[in-house]
């Protein structure tokens, strides 16, 4: 190996490492709010993708449908709660977020579809059909359960990835898509060409970072989603919704999750199980946190790209090996170094 194949191994494992950083964070978001380890989280990067995929290729997405379908069962199971409970002030709000918008969305998408809009407006479509799902899985799937065990929190979540991955394969198919570069163009630097698509992935993945840290160090919800990571209880004696938290918490986590499926579509091809793979490796960068920490997520997502890239070249066949046994010694000092803590009841 010379210098040049070493930088270019190292370019795509920075790439690589960024987008594995954003899903890290989600997760450790996720996991600190509402103690879910959010395996669905790739679920999320493939419907991203394939949902501006079909849009860029004139076709209607879809989940249009799954969105109505969502939509409708949180609409059901809200008007249920309001019947018994008899506070129907929410149900404005409700109507508008599960009903209207899923159906707005679903009357708008052949017309997008059909547009050739510019990409940045089908990113904005995509994304608004994509999102929404995060706040209604919390809601038929999570809130109910939200005061269970990890355990069975983390039973939940695989059950919700083969569901979401089987709902992949009948919306989108078995084929694999790809979409355009956000960014056209290279720059040499070197012996090595940094393409223009390199630099939107690390600028993207660096001001969502930072606008992460503004949300939650400057904003009201931002902090109130801190309180319920340090203490659930504390946090609803203090007036703050964990229902709200942890719906927002999703919200988040599905926004990151599309997103970064649309920044890898164009280097790399995106089937409906794609995301799995994807999001394993975001979960190993927060185990390196051990779920808990921001900026050591950061350092293992980067940490697991460049070893991804390195490992293709000298032993492309045992790729996958080689990043997931490193989690092995990882959790055994964490075993050893922390310190044993009883589950809130």
């Amino acid at each position: 190996m010379d210098t040049t194949i070493a930088l270019i191994l190292l370019q795509d494992g920075v790439v690589n490492g960024a987008i594995y950083a954003l899903l890290g964070l989600a997760l450790v978001l996720v996991f600190l709010v509402t103690r879910v380890i959010f395996i669905p989280q790739g679920e999320f990067v493939t419907y991203g993708a394939l949902t501006l995929a079909f849009l860029y290729n004139g076709q209607v997405p879809g989940t249009v449908i799954l969105l109505l379908v969502a939509g409708a069962l949180v609409f059901l199971l809200e008007l249920i709660q309001a019947a018994r409970t008899g506070r129907w002030r929410t149900m404005y709000k409700v109507t508008a977020v599960n009903v209207i918008l899923p159906g707005a969305l679903f009357y708008l998408a052949p017309y997008v579809a059909a547009a050739s809009l510019p990409l940045g407006v089908q990113v904005l479509f995509a994304l608004a059909l994509v999102i929404p799902l995060g706040p209604m899985l919390y809601r038929l799937v999570y809130q109910p359960i939200a005061e269970a065990s990890v355990l069975t929190l983390l039973i939940t979540s695989v059950a919700v990835h083969f569901a979401m991955t089987g709902l992949g394969l009948v919306f989108f198919g078995p084929e694999g898509w790809r979409t355009p570069a956000f960014m056209q163009g290279q720059v040499d630097m070197g012996a090595v060409s940094w393409t223009a698509q390199t630099f939107f992935v690390l600028a993207s993945c660096l001001f969502l970072i930072l606008a992460l840290w503004f949300f939650f160090g400057k904003t009201l919800y931002g902090r109130a989603l801190r309180a319920t990571a340090v203490n659930r209880r504390g946090a609803r004696l203090v007036g703050i919704s964990t229902n709200f938290s942890g719906s927002l918490t999703f919200t988040l986590a599905a926004a990151i999750g599309a997103f970064s499926g649309m920044l890898i579509a164009p280097v790399t091809t995106i089937y409906y199980d794609t995301g799995f793979l994807i999001g394993l490796k975001g979960f190993v960068a927060a185990i390196f946190g051990g779920l808990v920490s921001y900026p050591v997520a950061l350092f293992g997502a980067l940490f697991i790209g460049v070893l991804e890239a390195f490992s293709s070249f000298w032993a492309s066949a045992y790729k996958e090996v080689v990043v997931f046994t490193t989690v092995i010694p990882v959790l055994l000092w964490r075993s050893f170094a922390s310190k044993h803590v009883e589950d809130e009841e």
